[in-house]
């Protein structure tokens, strides 16, 4: 025997495989399982009924003469219809075609009849699951009447009664009523899961504009002051060093500030295995950071609490810190301030928010007016999300006014 290439084992498999035609490969292990137990239902209670020798056998007829023993070629033909059901997910019409042929086969050569009928009705029951219908209920009548008055026809037993025939026609029509609830059942479960993976799809989407939302927020704000600072710098560099000292110094922090919220943000993306974010978690419990680093911008901001301060829900948390660091970060980079005022609100039912400043107004944030950016529509989305609402626009006494508000949902 000529040995394989070195190559050879994994190239004779890939050969192999290749040969495979293309129907076996859609056989699944359940299909072999329902062959199996199809083969084994109809052969052994064929087998047990040939021992007996009884009128069994042709129960539904007025008269019965003794049908052929079980042979070799009757063994085949109720081997073959199990065996065409392999490939019943591929071809279902096609197995459908063979295992009536094969059953009509076996029932014209008078062998015993009974569970032959096996592999038959399960043929029925795929074609009806892969919606066709008219298929399964055409089979179903042809199969009432030349199975009943073929026999008679042949001489292999007498006609059927009336009786008979009408039960016989009962049971195909519980056939047709099972293999629709299969089907329905199995529709069903298609359903659940697409809906499943569209709800995955929703939330990664989500998940994708929640991470592009906080990215935007922490680098905006971070390379705006980056930005006001080295600005600075390098103005004084020459004739205030040591004031061009604190504006580096600021640029360091914020700098290093941004790393570290750009890492605890996209650490989601990384899954497991990473470190706890060392940093604090972006809250308003950091509000004096924000209102610092504007402060060192070279806008003054003052902030006002009113109300009893109390932990928040973690969405509102951090989404009216986000909302505080975006409206400062366009007071630095558009509106011209020289101050700026941040005022929180606990209220019994909402947190309100409001940043006034004494800028330019809405004509520093384009010729357009307001909204025409990403950051506003970006913190009103924020609001919007949470059940909350956020105008911005031009203050009351010039300059520009953001007010936001989310509800808490209840009593303290």
């Amino acid at each position: 025997m000529a040995l394989l290439p070195h190559r050879g084992y994994g190239g004779a498999v890939a050969s192999l495989q290749a040969r495979v035609p293309s129907a076996l490969r859609g056989v699944r292990p359940l299909d072999v399982r329902i062959a199996a137990g199809v083969t084994a239902v109809q052969i052994g209670w064929t087998a047990a009924a040939s021992s007996h020798h009884a009128r069994s056998s042709c129960w539904w007829t007025s008269a019965c003469h003794a049908p052929t023993h079980l042979t070799l070629a009757a063994v085949a033909l109720l081997t073959l219809g199990p065996v065409a059901l392999l490939f019943r997910r591929v071809h279902p019409r096609a197995v459908l075609v063979v295992v009536f042929a094969v059953t009509l086969l076996y029932v014209a050569l008078g062998y015993l009849q009974g569970p032959n009928y096996a592999s038959l009705a399960a043929a029925v029951v795929t074609v009806v699951m892969a919606g066709d219908r008219t298929a399964a209920v055409i089979t179903l009548v042809v199969a009432w009447l030349l199975f009943l008055w073929l026999p008679d026809a042949l001489g292999n037993a007498g006609p059927p009664t009336p009786l008979a025939a009408l039960a016989i026609a009962a049971w195909m029509l519980v056939l047709i009523a099972a293999a629709e609830a299969l089907r329905g059942r199995h529709d069903r479960a298609v359903h659940a899961r697409r809906a499943r993976e569209q709800e995955s799809r929703r939330r990664a989407s989500e998940e994708r504009l929640r991470i592009a939302r906080e990215l935007h927020d922490v680098l905006a704000h971070s390379i705006s002051l980056i930005n006001v600072q080295s600005g600075v710098a390098l103005h004084l560099i020459e004739e205030q060093p040591q004031q061009a000292r604190i504006a580096l110094a600021a640029i360091n922090e914020a700098s290093a500030e941004a790393l570290r919220e750009v890492r605890s943000v996209l650490s989601v993306l990384r899954g497991t295995g990473e470190e706890p974010p060392r940093a604090p978690t972006a809250g308003l419990a950091r509000l004096d950071e924000l209102v610092s680093g504007a402060s060192a911008a070279g806008v003054t901001v003052a902030l006002e609490v009113q109300g009893d301060q109390r932990p928040l829900p973690a969405s509102v948390d951090l989404a009216a810190f986000r909302i505080v660091q975006e409206s400062l970060t366009n007071i630095v980079r558009h509106a011209g301030a020289g101050t700026a005022t941040v005022q929180l609100t606990y209220a019994e039912r909402e947190l309100k928010l409001q940043i006034d400043d004494d800028g330019r107004g809405a004509g520093a944030y384009g010729p357009r007016g307001i909204g025409t950016g990403n950051g506003i529509a970006g913190m009103r989305e924020r609001a919007t999300a949470l059940g909350g609402e956020l105008d911005a626009g031009a203050g009351e006494a010039g300059g520009f006014r953001v007010r936001a508000r989310f509800p808490l949902g209840g009593g303290r």
